[in-house]
């Protein structure tokens, strides 16, 4: 009998970077996360990640900020593929080559998306055949921007981010990103920085806002400027001052807004045209405000298999 070692071909998956379009955060919950409601928008900045049979488990990775990922058990991309494993009933190993250009602990779910894609991946490879809703369950169990990162396009997250439906957006948005020029922002001290922020105070549980739900139903990204949010933005500020400094700049350059993606520290910009964006790009580099810039539009399809590549 040919085992799925024998017979079966690598598989490469695409998945998207995100910007949250709005988060709010609620107060800390029994289970140690907060209660969030977000906007999620994919983003044309992807990850790859190529599963392929092996005789044991294993994982590798290239691109930018390759140095930054671990890839021993705790590399999420290798926690999708194990936990796939488990819930299929075991499966023979892979071993996962993921190539990056989501900055790494940059408030953009490159860890997520390195998740969605195995997951993604290794059911093509092991042809375990589970649909969308049983791939975003187990998704929810590995991290909170992994279902959105199997889903895409815009969509609203609640609970800890894990429960995700879609948002009716219209529209092109055009976006500059400028990831941290030092090192990235851990997510739990950015959380923390929020719960020092805010003790004594009653935190309410949060909803998302009908003038956003408005502003991406009219396709306008000058209408979504103004209503773009994040209660982190200023926590992430206070642990990396010079975030603030990029957000002040890109105003000035003409941004139609400029704000901390997720819990940072990249700062996302939205520009009113793809021309807008690159003459925002140039300016922010020129100066020497930014060492570093990606441009990319949304809202972008959801983690993908790619064409197998032809010989």
């Amino acid at each position: 009998m040919t085992s799925v070692l024998e017979s079966a071909t690598p598989v490469t998956v695409r998945a998207p970077a995100k910007v949250n379009l709005e988060l709010f955060v609620g107060p800390r919950r029994e289970d140690g996360y907060h209660g969030l409601s977000t906007v999620y928008q994919a983003v044309g900045i992807h990850d790859e990640v190529t599963a392929a049979p092996a005789g044991e488990w294993g994982c590798s990775v290239s691109g930018r900020d390759a140095d930054s990922v671990p890839t021993d058990e705790s590399n999420l991309a290798l926690v999708a593929a194990r936990t796939l494993a488990e819930r299929t009933g075991g499966q023979e190993p892979v071993h996962l080559s993921v190539h990056k250009d989501i900055p790494v602990a940059g408030g953009m779910a490159g860890g997520s998306a390195d998740a969605a894609a195995a997951l993604l991946a290794c059911d093509a490879v092991w042809g375990t055949g589970l649909g969308k809703d049983d791939l975003a369950e187990v998704a929810a169990q590995i991290g909170s921007d992994v279902p959105f990162a199997l889903r895409g396009g815009t969509a609203v997250g609640s609970g800890r981010g894990e429960l995700v439906a879609p948002v009716l957006a219209k529209g092109v948005y055009h976006w500059v990103f400028v990831p941290s020029a030092g090192e990235g922002l851990s997510t739990p001290a950015v959380y923390r920085a929020f719960d020092s922020r805010n003790e004594g105070v009653d935190v309410p549980d949060p909803q998302p806002s009908a003038a956003l739900m408005s502003a991406l139903r009219s396709g306008e990204a000058s209408e979504l400027a103004p209503v773009l949010d994040n209660d982190l933005q200023p926590d992430a500020i206070a642990l990396q001052p010079a975030i603030g400094e990029v957000i002040e700049a890109a105003m000035g350059f003409g941004a139609l807004a400029a704000f901390v993606s997720g819990s940072g520290p990249t700062v996302a910009v939205l520009a009113a045209t793809a021309e807008g964006a690159i003459d925002l790009a140039i300016s922010l580099t020129a100066s020497g405000v930014a060492a570093d810039v990606m441009r990319a539009t949304g809202p972008v399809h959801g983690a993908h298999v790619l064409p197998a590549a032809r010989l």
